[in-house]
């Protein structure tokens, strides 16, 4: 696929939203369908490991910090799965030391947001990380 190709392939795309906090859901599912992409939502790991799975989303923006499986358990099962192992992983966390960021790409995220998540970084960091998927594809 050409670099043209997919940045038009990116409007449309689908992005699992994984959060406990339901505002923060709904929030970021918001500024991305406003931006043209189709969204899913999950309130947990569990919940997000079957979403994945069967959905099978363009793009995972998941919350490091959440009740029963953390963000980093999540991404280690998912890059573990020949189905999802694929999927770029984009970790969110209220945590901006050095160590969190080194165990949120250890785990296999692609990238990280720091919350608060303001609407331009998000819609880069999520176009970038499609783009580089598309290009791999």
């Amino acid at each position: 696929m050409t670099a043209s190709a997919a940045v038009s392939a990116l409007p449309g795309a689908c992005i699992l939203i994984v959060d406990d906090e339901p505002d923060n859901r709904a929030l970021l599912e918001i500024i991305l369908k406003w931006e043209g992409f189709t969204t899913l939502t999950a309130d947990g790991g569990e919940e997000a490991l079957i979403a994945a799975s069967e959905q099978m989303p363009d793009l995972i923006l998941l919350d490091l910090m959440m009740p029963g499986l953390d963000g980093c358990e999540v991404t280690t099962r998912m890059k573990g799965r020949p189905a999802t192992r694929h999927i770029p992983i984009v970790m969110i966390t209220a945590m901006n030391d050095r160590v969190t960021r080194e165990r949120v790409l250890r785990a296999g995220a692609a990238d990280f947001l720091t919350k608060p998540i303001e609407r331009a970084e998000l819609c880069l960091c999520v176009r970038r990380n499609l783009g580089l998927r598309a290009a791999r594809d």
